[in-house]
Parts: structure tokens; C-alpha cells; sequence
């Protein structure tokens, strides 16, 4: 059987009935909005408000009609009697389409602020409990000097805070209402009804509209969940990095019973990393097809309808399982801290070639001179599997600068993580807060010489 993934609350906010359902929402609030300025008896209104949408029914009539909206139209009309003449009053199909997507938007766009903080709580955890486990930090994928695990995940803690903040912006940006008429010029629907109308739904109305909705707004949502994508898949591609065989210094969980590979019995594969690296470039994808949508003929055509219909959905059903799958990744995150000592030892020393190049520069050396006595020291080191300190020490040059009791202590791993408690604090995450996170076996002795 093939394991099925389901994003129940997000596939409820974009499933038919909530759809027709958000229809006939703004269908009662303008009819509401007319009967307060006189326009509809008030005496319809409370039975318009009983009004439904039969859905099987709507099915029936679209095969007569083509046209969804006449579809729904009619099947909330066979559900009233007289008082169905209210319904769509002077209205055009994209015043209920378009507001009642903003209200769905809304709603995907809570769950996915919820998903957000979510895993920054859990990235919060495990940064804490990392916090000084020591690791290679890397550049261009070469040893570079060192880090701590807890700071790679501080890293990603305030990128998600970003996209936390692109989120609010963006439902800022989408939650808009628009009830002004064929090509928005408020001819058949006055711009009170649509202010009622829409302060009813929860709604500000848009400045100005024609037939539709702008769809910058849509592209700049969608463009937000395609940064959130990203941001996940750059998160999931470092995990896979860091679980290569050559490496092993963390890797997603592993169950009892699990397998890699049908073929390879030892296999332990960053599937669920990989599965998100793809699905972040569909979502990219999507944000392409939503930029495309922005230009359109006019006061509008339906080049964008038919593309929505798929982009919107489904990214909104990806990105929250994305964010789901990443979180339990992280709360089952495998680290390894033995073998990132190990890793920090493969090039005997050269790691800080930087700070010896630095106590050089502090003797009075240029610091072309400097730069150029560690770096042919560093070369006999690469090319001959010696120890770089063995090296400096044996080199007279260096030696007359810097003798064995001075050098030896630029060869000690914790300067480098001297300022980790400040970083933590910049970002909230004290002590404190975080206590009972805080693994204290992570401490990392000096390097033996």
C-alpha cells in the first residue's frame, strides 16, 4: 500500500463546500448590506440567511449552465422562493468569487502562521539542546573553522521568523474585499453596500477594483510560500548533506522496522529531506504561474481562473505539509556530536590557520607576510598529512615569532564559540527560558598537540 499524507484542516479550508459555502457567505452579507440602506426588504433578509446550496443540485445544473456561478445562483434560489430575486443583486461573479477566496486565503494562511510557530518551537528546542555542540563549520563544502550545531539551527530559527513576518504581510495583502460590479465602477452595487458588506465579512474593501481583484495580491502570497519552501528545502538539503556517509554528523529519524533501500539491507536514506526538496520546487513553480496571473487583458479575462483553481490549493496543501513533515523531522533529528569532533580533527589543525595568521599580524608581521608563512605550512599540511601545528612549530620563521608556548594556545577550539551565549541572547533564547534543553556532555575539551 502506498503511504498517503493528508493535511486535513488545509484540505477542509480549500474543499467545494467551504468554497460554496464562502459563495453564499457574501451572498447574505451584501443582501444584509442592501436591506440596511432600504434597497431589500428587511423582512427577506431573515430567510435569505436561511438559504443553501444544495451541491448535488448545482452539479445538475452546470452540466445545463457551463458556468459555476449560475450554477450555485441557482441552486441557492431553489432553496428560497420569491426572496432569490435579492441574491446577486447587482453583482458580477468575481464580487463573490474573489472576496470569498480572500476569506479562504485568510483561513490558510492562519494554519500556516500556526505550522510556522510550531517549528520555530521545536527549532528552539533543539538549538538549546546543541547550543555548544561543537562542529566543522563549512564554506564552499571545505572545512572553514568551527561552529556549533546550535547556531546552524539559530540560523534557521530567524529565517522562519522572517517567513513568519512574510506570512503576516501577505494575508495583510490578500484580505481584501471587493463588491463593486461588473468592472468595478460601483454602477449596479453602490460603495456603501460594498463597505457594509464587507466590514460584515470581516473584510476591508479594496481601494479600488475593476471586474476582479489585483492579482499582485495573490502572487505576493504565493510568492511567500514559495519563499517558505525554499527556506525548508535549504534546511532539508543541509540534514541530507550532513547525513552522507562521509560526513555522519546528523540524520532524519530512522523507526524500527524501516528501510532504505529493497536491494541494499544497510541503507539509511534522507528520503523525507529529498521529499522536500521536490515538492519546494513545484511550489516554486506555482509562484511563477501566480506572477503570470497579474497581467490581464483589460479590466480582466479568465486566464488566471483556470490556473488558480490548481496553484492556490495546492500549495497551500504543500507548504503546510512541508512545514509538518520538516517539524517532525527536527523533533526526531539524529545528531552525532562524537563524529563532528572527529570530522574537526580530519585536517590535523588547519582549521586555525586564521588565528595563527592573526598572532603573526599582531607581532608587527604585514599581513601579506603573515598570510604567506601560514599559508605554505598549510600547504605541506594538505599535501602531506602532516600536523599543522607539528609544521609551524618545526618552521623557523614562525618559531622565532611565535614560540611552542605562544602558539599553542591559538590551537583551542573554544575560542571560537566564546560568543555563542551572545547570539542566543540575541534571539531570545536564554538560559532561562530554555534550561532543561541545554545538554551539558557537548563541552568540548581543547585540542590535544
Amino acid at each position: 500500500m502506498i503511504e498517503r499524507y493528508s493535511c486535513p484542516r488545509m484540505e477542509r479550508v480549500w474543499s467545494d463546500e467551504n468554497k460554496f459555502n464562502k459563495w453564499l457567505e457574501v451572498e447574505i452579507a451584501v443582501c444584509d448590506a442592501w436591506a440596511e440602506i432600504g434597497a431589500v426588504p428587511r423582512e427577506a433578509i431573515s430567510k435569505i440567511k436561511l438559504a443553501k446550496c444544495n451541491f448535488r443540485r448545482m452539479e445538475d445544473i452546470l452540466k445545463e449552465t457551463h458556468h459555476d456561478m449560475t450554477a450555485f445562483l441557482g441552486s441557492v434560489a431553489e432553496s428560497l422562493g420569491e426572496e432569490s430575486r435579492f441574491i446577486h443583486l447587482g453583482l458580477t461573479s468575481s464580487d463573490v468569487m474573489d472576496t470569498a477566496l480572500s476569506l479562504q486565503l485568510v483561513e490558510a494562511t492562519e494554519l500556516l502562521a500556526e505550522d510556522v510557530k510550531e517549528l520555530i518551537t521545536v527549532l528552539a528546542q533543539k538549538a538549546m539542546e546543541h547550543k555548544y555542540t561543537p562542529m566543522i563549520g563549512r564554506t564552499h563544502g571545505i572545512h572553514a573553522e568551527p561552529i556549533t550545531f546550535g547556531l546552524k539551527l539559530a540560523i534557521w530559527i530567524e529565517e522562519m521568523r522572517r517567513n513568519l513576518q512574510r506570512l503576516g504581510e501577505a494575508k495583510k495583502v490578500i484580505a481584501v474585499g471587493k463588491i463593486s460590479g461588473a468592472v468595478g465602477t460601483y454602477a449596479t452595487v453602490p460603495p456603501e453596500v460594498e463597505q457594509r458588506a464587507c466590514q460584515k465579512l470581516g473584510l476591508p474593501p479594496a481601494p479600488v477594483s475593476n471586474q476582479i481583484l489585483q492579482r499582485d495580491r495573490h502572487a505576493q502570497f504565493m510568492t511567500t510560500l514559495a519563499l517558505i519552501a525554499s527556506s525548508l528545502e535549504k534546511f532539508a538539503i543541509e540534514i541530507r548533506g550532513l547525513q552522507k556517509t562521509e560526513v555522519g554528523e546528523a540524520g532524519e529519524p530512522f523507526s524500527s522496522g524501516q528501510t532504505g533501500s529493497s536491494a541494499m539491507p544497510h541503507k539509511r536514506n534522507p528520503e523525507l529531506c529529498e521529499r522536500i526538496t521536490g515538492l519546494a520546487r513545484l511550489v516554486r513553480g506555482y509562484a511563477v504561474t501566480a506572477m503570470e496571473n497579474i497581467a490581464l487583458w483589460h479590466e480582466r479575462d479568465i486566464s488566471h481562473s483556470s490556473t488558480e483553481r490548481v496553484i492556490l490549493p495546492d500549495s497551500c496543501l504543500l507548504v503546510d505539509y512541508c512545514l509538518s513533515l520538516f517539524t517532525s523531522i527536527i523533533k526526531g533529528l539524529q545528531v552525532f556530536p562524537q563524529r563532528m569532533k572527529k570530522n574537526m580533527e580530519l585536517t590535523r589543525g588547519l582549521i586555525f590557520s586564521q588565528r595563527v595568521m592573526l598572532a603573526l599580524i599582531d607581532k608587527g608581521l604585514s599581513r601579506q607576510k603573515a598570510y604567506e608563512m601560514v599559508q605554505r605550512n598549510a600547504m605541506k599540511s594538505w599535501e602531506g598529512n602532516k600536523d599543522f601545528f607539528n609544521l609551524l612549530k618545526a618552521d623557523p620563521e614562525v618559531a622565532e615569532i611565535l614560540p611552542q608556548p605562544e602558539l599553542e594556545p591559538l590551537f583551542d577550539y573554544q575560542y571560537y564559540l566564546r560568543y555563542v551565549d551572545d547570539i542566543f541572547e540575541r534571539l531570545g533564547l536564554t538560559k532561562a527560558q530554555w534550561k532543561n534543553a541545554i545538554s551539558e556532555s557537548t563541552n568540548l575539551a581543547p585540542r590535544s598537540l
